[in-house]
C-alpha cells in the first residue's frame, strides 16, 4: 500500500481550505501535516477539525513546517509568496489555485519551475479540465469559426472575466497560433461594428448563488459547438487539488496543468 502523502495547506481556513478538510477527513491516502491561516486570522493555534479529535493546529506561517510531499495553496498572493519561500527551500512541490498576481511573483513562479514541480489551475474541477482540451481541440479544428465564451458566477464575485473563463480564452487562442491580447474582446457597447475576424469574445453574468458555470460557443456558418460545464458545488474544486496532489508527488520539476492529470493518471 502506497505511503500517506503528507500534505501541507496554505489558506486552510478559507472556503476552499474549509472543503479540502472536509474531503480529507477519514482519507488515509493523505496525512494534513501542516495548516497555514495568514497572521491576520482569528484562526490561528485552533483546531484544524472541529472535532478536535486531530492534534493539529493552524499554524500562521511555514517556519516550523516539517517535511511534506506536497503543499496546496488557495490563499491569495501574499500567502502564496510565503508558501513558495517554504517549496522552493525544501524542494516540495506544489500545486496552486490563487489568482490575482501582479508581474513579479508571476515570475518568480515562473522562475520556480526550475526548482520544484508545481501545478497551477484557474479551475480545479476536472471536468473544467476536460472543457479545455475540447476547446483547444475544436479552436484547431475550426479555425474560421468564432469563439465566444459566456461565464456566469455568484454575487459576490470580485473578478470578470472569470480566470476560469480566461484559461479557456488563452487554451483557445494558443490552438489558433496567436494571443488572448491579440484576440480578445471584454466589452461590446453602442454601434460596435461587425465582429473582427478572429476575435475571441467574452460575457459575464453575476447573481445570486451560482457556483461556476462556462460555456464556451464555436459558431460556423449554420451551425454552432457549444462545450459547457456547470459546477454546483464547491468540493469539486477541491476534490481535483487533492486528485493533482496525489498525481504531483515524485513528478519531475516543471509547470504542470490539471489536464495532464486527467491524461496520466496514476
Amino acid at each position: 500500500m502506497t505511503q500517506s502523502l503528507r500534505l501541507g495547506i496554505s489558506g486552510a481556513s478559507g472556503r476552499m481550505g474549509a472543503a479540502l478538510r472536509d474531503l480529507l477527513d477519514g482519507d488515509e491516502r493523505f496525512e494534513l501535516v501542516h495548516a497555514v491561516v495568514s497572521s491576520a486570522s482569528a484562526h490561528a493555534g485552533q483546531p484544524v477539525f472541529p472535532d478536535g479529535t486531530h492534534p493539529l493546529r493552524y499554524a500562521q506561517d511555514w517556519s516550523n513546517a516539517p517535511a511534506l510531499d506536497v503543499v496546496i495553496d488557495f490563499s491569495g498572493p501574499h500567502g502564496l509568496s510565503a508558501t513558495l519561500d517554504y517549496c522552493l527551500a525544501n524542494g516540495t512541490p506544489l500545486v496552486t489555485g490563487t489568482t490575482g498576481m501582479d508581474s513579479m511573483l508571476e515570475a518568480r513562479l515562473q522562475k520556480a519551475t526550475e526548482t520544484i514541480a508545481l501545478l497551477r489551475a484557474a479551475n480545479f474541477s476536472l471536468g473544467v479540465a476536460v472543457l479545455t482540451h475540447l476547446l483547444r481541440d475544436a479552436a484547431a479544428s475550426l479555425p474560421e469559426w468564432d469563439i465566444e465564451i459566456v461565464e456566469a458566477h455568484h454575487s459576490r464575485k470580485q473578478d470578470a472575466p472569470s480566470g476560469t473563463a480566461l484559461a479557456l480564452g488563452h487554451a483557445a487562442a494558443a490552438a489558433r497560433e496567436t494571443t488572448l491580447d491579440a484576440a480578445a474582446v471584454y466589452t461590446r457597447e453602442g454601434r460596435t461594428g461587425e465582429r473582427v475576424e478572429g476575435s475571441i469574445g467574452f460575457a459575464v453574468v453575476r447573481g445570486g448563488d451560482i457556483v461556476g458555470e462556462h460555456t464556451a460557443m464555436v459558431i460556423g456558418q449554420g451551425e454552432r459547438l457549444e462545450l459547457s460545464h456547470r459546477a454546483t458545488d464547491r468540493s469539486i474544486f477541491a476534490r481535483g487539488a487533492l486528485q493533482a496532489a496525489l498525481w504531483l508527488r515524485g513528478r519531475a520539476t516543471g509547470l504542470w496543468r490539471l489536464e495532464d492529470v486527467i491524461a496520466t493518471p496514476r
